[in-house]
Parts: structure tokens; sequence; C-alpha cells
């Protein structure tokens, strides 16, 4: 069966106000092996983000928090970095979420802001013996607001480490807000094609943006690609405006692909008997088979399949059971 990846509508398909970004791509072939959250712990950092109205660095915990709700549940190593000053909060090892998730909980405002002078550039270099053990092919994800105000140029560290390191790519998770910082974020992103720079409040605040920056650091492209699915309310089939006007869109993609069959998979959270879930999940796959028949779709080019309970998401949390009520289309 062949998978078409969509990501744009991929994104649109996540409904609902989701605290946590648990947007994780419905099918991902790994792209990396190894990634590690780098964060920017200097005196800038705890000064206000005008947009978000929080200091920086918690802005940065937020957004850091939401990818990693949303990273495939798949072998990766990880690891969680502070610089100016430095520390290891977790050390390069198999990535588990919850870990991960406690990690970023250490990660606190508070400190001063004034006579801390920031030497990323000598902070990175410090770091280059982990960077160099990281498994390949890796990811250094930056998160900064770009000043450096003292040691060697950050970007010139930054251009040295990729003239020494195969297979890795340096992403900025970016809270500039100097023309100097811009400049710097800027400049390590231009330094490989493959470099995402994403601004952080958008990380913290919209389930869209997690989920483009994930597809894209984590998830290799391929000829396969999802289209993801609806999520409903609790104990529900029924699909709302929002839905609708989603799967209208979706309408015209499949449209586009009259040569494949349309494969509707429904699914659930953990709550409730097998037997009810099973017949539930049914439901949910029929409401969005019946919805695209309405929209042109032949009803013969479809399959709805229940697939009862899922456990993609945290079913212990109300974001990753809601992330669990579901429904995946995808082509064969």
């Amino acid at each position: 069966m062949k998978v078409f990846r969509m990501a744009a509508l991929a994104a649109a398909l996540i409904l609902g106000h989701v605290a946590a970004a648990l947007a994780a791509p419905a099918m991902c072939s790994k792209k990396i092996e190894s990634f590690d959250f780098v964060v920017d712990y200097s005196g800038s950092m705890m000064m206000k983000n005008k947009q978000l109205q929080q200091d920086k660095v918690i802005v940065a915990k937020t957004a850091l928090k939401r990818v990693n709700a949303a990273i495939p549940a798949l072998d990766y190593n990880g690891g969680l970095h502070t610089m100016t000053p430095n520390s290891a909060i977790i050390n390069q090892g198999p990535w588990n979420r919850a870990a991960m998730d406690a990690g970023l909980n250490k990660l606190r405002s508070g400190f001063e802001i004034f006579g801390r002078m920031t030497g990323m550039g000598d902070s990175i270099r410090q770091y280059e013996p982990f960077i160099s053990g990281m498994k390949r092919d890796a990811a250094l994800i930056l998160v900064t607001d770009g000043d450096n105000n003292r040691g060697v140029d950050l970007v010139g560290v930054a251009r040295q480490i990729y003239a020494s390191q195969r297979n890795l790519v340096i992403h900025i998770i970016s809270l500039a807000d100097t023309a100097n910082g811009e400049a710097t974020v800027k400049a390590i992103a231009a330094m490989n094609p493959a470099s995402q720079l994403v601004r952080a409040e958008d990380l913290a605040t919209s389930d869209a943006a997690v989920e483009r920056f994930v597809l894209e650091v984590f998830c290799r492209e391929s000829h396969v690609i999802v289209l993801r699915g609806v999520n409903f309310a609790f104990d529900s089939y029924e699909l709302d405006s929002k839905a609708k006007a989603i799967l209208n869109e979706a309408a015209s993609l499949i449209k586009a692909e009259s040569n494949k069959r349309v494969l509707l998979s429904g699914w659930t959270d953990y709550m409730g008997s097998d037997a009810y879930n099973q017949k539930l999940s049914q439901n949910r796959a029929n409401s969005v088979k019946t919805y695209l028949s309405k929209q042109g779709i032949p009803s013969g080019r479809m399959s709805a399949a229940g697939k009862g309970k899922s456990y993609k998401y945290d079913n212990k949390t109300e974001d990753g059971r809601y992330m669990n009520r579901r429904t995946e289309i995808s082509f064969e």
C-alpha cells in the first residue's frame, strides 16, 4: 500500500484546541538517528518575549515540550543541553519521551539578566566532543535568541562544525529580538539547505507549526506521504463544521489521485471495552466516508475500516486521548 504525505493538509487536519502538540506524523520513515536540544541559557534569555509576555527561556521550554510530544515513537537517540552556562541535563542516549519531558521541566527562568556575558560560540565549541559522538544522521536543535557578545563568533563555530561533522544538520528555534540576533540565526540556517529556522512562539502556540517542524527534522522525504485524519470528541463520530471544511479540501486532493483507492482507518482512545471501541472506530471511518461520498468521491473507491483502540499517543492525558480519536486517510 502506498501512503501519500501531504504536509500542509496534514497539519490542517489536526482539529480542536490541544494544549500540547501531539501532531506526530501518522507514518514516518526515520530521517535521523539522533538529535540534541541545545538551549541558550544566557542572561538575555531571561528577558521577556514581547509576543507571549513570558521569559524567553520559558517560551523555549514550552516549544520544546510540544516538539518532544510530537516526535514519532521511533528509536532515536536524544539529549538535552544548555549553553552559557553549559550543562548536560540529559546526556546523549536512547530517547524516551517521558524522560525528555521531565528534563525539559528543569529549564527555568529567574537568573541574573545583566552582567552575564554571552559566549555561545565558546559554549558550542566545548560541546564538539559530544556532537562528534552523536549517531548519524544527526540533528542539533539550537534554541537561542542569537545574541553573542563574548568570545568566538557563533556563526564561525557553526561553520567549523559543518566542516568537521558529516551528516549533521543544525536547526534553529529562534527567539531573536535584535538585529544582531536575527542576523546570527539566519546566517546559521543558511549554511545548510536542510536546516529549519522556526520561531519559538510559533512552536509554542501552533500545532501546525509543530507538525511541519517534526516532519522536516525527523521524517525522511519519500514517495509515501500521509494524509492525516480527523479527530473526534469523546464518544462521538459526528463531524463538526471545521472537520467538514477540512474534508472538503481532502476531497479535492483525493479527486486528483483518481487512479488510487482510498482507505479510511478509524481509531479510538483506550477508554471503554474493546467491542465498544471497535464499533465506534468503524462509525468514525464510516462518517468520513459518507461525507466524502457527498463531495463526489465514489463510494466504491473508498474502504472504511475500524481499528479499535489506539495507543499511538499517550492515553493517560486528555490531549493524547484526543489525538487517538481520529480517522486516517491513505491511498493504495
